[in-house]
């Protein structure tokens, strides 16, 4: 039985989300999808708020090579600190780099169950539903942090759930 269905996305935390943008666009050549924005608020709280400490606050962009899903996160965490050790019941997604990879799903309840029958690792307790999405995070053996995704608007990019 095939759970997954697809790659959303690869996110790098980075210290200025608006600097990273320009450099990923101007020096490395990517189209800059979607610009610089904020997210804030109870349904970010609600995605994010076992990971970071509420209120979650988070600044991203999204930079790729072609309208779909298959795109790079900028992402910046203005009001976390960064630093420390990482853990695995915490894991640190704050700090600068790779922190996490997106992964679409057609039925995110089914896969999860699916998932935990086959012993993964969830880091937050449920699903939450944000910017059109229906998210629940994990972590591979070696503390790679995913988050997998269920889009309500499945012919839309991840990203564009929000978007006319």
């Amino acid at each position: 039985m095939r759970v997954l269905t697809g790659l959303a996305h690869a996110a790098i935390c980075v210290p200025d989300v608006e600097e990273a943008a320009r450099w990923y666009t101007d020096v490395l050549g990517f189209d800059l999808l979607s610009p610089p924005y904020e997210m804030a608020g109870p349904a970010m709280d609600r995605d994010m708020g076992e990971l970071i400490a509420p209120p979650v606050v988070v600044k991203a962009a999204i930079i790729g090579c072609a309208d779909s899903d298959h795109v790079i996160e900028l992402i910046e965490y203005p009001r976390a600190p960064s630093g420390g050790l990482q853990s695995r019941l915490r894991p640190e997604l704050t700090r600068v780099g790779l922190t996490h990879i997106g992964i679409v799903c057609d039925d995110i309840e089914a896969a999860r169950t699916e998932l935990l029958n086959r012993g993964v690792t969830f880091l937050t307790s449920g699903i939450a539903s944000v910017a059109g999405l229906h998210t629940t995070w994990f972590t591979d053996p070696w503390d790679t942090v995913f988050i997998l995704v269920q889009k309500d608007r499945p012919e839309r990019p991840y990203w564009r759930q929000l978007t006319l």
